[in-house]
């Protein structure tokens, strides 16, 4: 995704996962891969600094899908709803 793309992306926008992506840190299947593709969910954080110091995280965009479960994504990973 580039640049402009990316900041297309803001905090409270609703967004959907369009690739397939596992995780294995969902609450309900701790420890067993699950696939995040088409789950959708807000934009809760886009990590771009910490402490007052620029970083480049892999995976910036930090996704709310329920009050239990917030994964970190890649901006390629998402498409706006």
């Amino acid at each position: 995704m580039s640049v402009i793309e990316q900041k297309a992306l803001s905090v409270g926008l609703r967004v959907r996962v369009k690739t397939p992506t596992v995780v294995y840190h969902h609450p309900e299947h701790r420890n067993e891969p699950f696939d995040l593709q088409g789950m959708e969910g807000e934009i809760c954080a886009i990590l771009n600094d910490w402490q007052g110091r620029p970083i480049s995280p892999n995976y910036p965009i930090q996704v709310r899908f329920s009050p239990k479960f917030i994964a970190h994504l890649h901006p390629d990973e998402l498409e706006v709803i």
